[in-house]
């Protein structure tokens, strides 16, 4: 038996998946993002099984960009757990056949108190999409499974939609970096936004030249200071950087060191950022104007350069 043809037949269907629940998205999806944004209380996420597992991660995913969300099992909401549901809350009710027991009476407790209720399943007709205010489309060709009982394409497309929700809540939001990381203050990206960037420079034998040394001196310079770059002034006056990039394409430029015009490859006004900055909050800066390396001060004073090293 080859296997991976199994594999990439499996990867294949789960593709054609997410292709069909793409052509079906329509503006209840639209209606769906602009209720929870307008929403005043939480985004709470229900299902049971496999249906209930990728609500866990949709809740979790919500949660950790920006969305008050959280996940309850149907079966506990129903033996003492409503109380979690306030009246202002939204609900969103996962069920791939739309006939889920335990759904079906959570949503009825959700009719009566007024609740707006969004479902993600793979059945138009179901008792769940004909009563649920917002019904997002999650029907797919076929599952993975060869006996098609084992829900795998339909969870697959149920986990990309609440992504999809989740992003687009995001982008509606212009959720950043900064606040991506106060919802996770644990490992790396924790350290990253507890630690300044003047916490984590290089501060020592900084690399500072003035624009009237000769090319070949200015390339052992920036071979010394060991950071692919030259800071043109002092440390009280900033006047460029030359960076090894700029080095090479000098080279390209005029053919030799001893052309070279140090003048024309400098770059005038870097980007400077303050020591004080989070370490977080200067990389997403970094990568948005796609430089890796960047002078830091204290004030008026060149005090160090920080790196990302790919």
């Amino acid at each position: 038996m080859k296997y991976q043809e199994i594999a990439r037949k499996t990867i294949h269907t789960e593709m054609e998946g997410l292709r069909a629940i793409a052509e079906n998205l329509n503006g209840q999806f639209d209606s769906a993002v602009e209720n929870i944004l307008a929403g005043k209380g939480k985004l709470i996420v229900s299902g049971m099984g496999k249906s209930g597992q990728i609500g866990q991660k949709i809740a979790s995913t919500l949660a950790s960009t920006g969305t008050s969300a959280f996940f309850l099992h149907p079966a506990e909401a129903l033996h003492g757990d409503l109380g979690m549901i306030d009246d202002m809350d939204i609900l969103l009710l996962l069920s791939n056949s739309g006939e889920t027991e335990e759904i079906l009476r959570l949503l009825a407790y959700l009719k009566e108190h007024g609740n707006l209720t969004i479902a993600i399943t793979g059945e138009l007709r179901s008792t769940l999409a004909r009563h649920a205010d917002i019904v997002l489309n999650a029907a797919v060709p076929a599952e993975a499974c060869p006996l098609q009982l084992a829900p795998t394409t339909s969870t697959t497309a149920a986990l990309a939609l609440g992504d999809a929700l989740a992003v687009a809540l995001m982008e509606a939001r212009h959720f950043e970096v900064r606040e991506f990381a106060r919802y996770h203050p644990g490992g790396k990206l924790g350290h990253k936004l507890l630690t300044t960037v003047g916490e984590a420079m290089r501060s020592e034998e900084l690399p500072f030249v003035n624009l009237d040394i000769k090319p070949e001196e200015l390339l052992i310079r920036m071979s010394e200071g060991r950071l692919g770059l030259a800071l043109i002034g002092t440390a009280q006056k900033l006047e460029g950087i030359i960076t090894d990039g700029d080095f090479r394409r000098g080279l390209l430029r005029f053919g030799s060191m001893k052309e070279m015009d140090l003048e024309k490859i400098v770059t005038r006004k870097p980007m400077v950022v303050d020591e004080s900055m989070p370490l977080s909050e200067v990389e997403a800066l970094m990568k948005e104007r796609k430089i890796t390396t960047v002078p830091v001060c204290k004030g008026p004073r060149i005090t160090g350069v920080y790196q990302i090293f790919n």
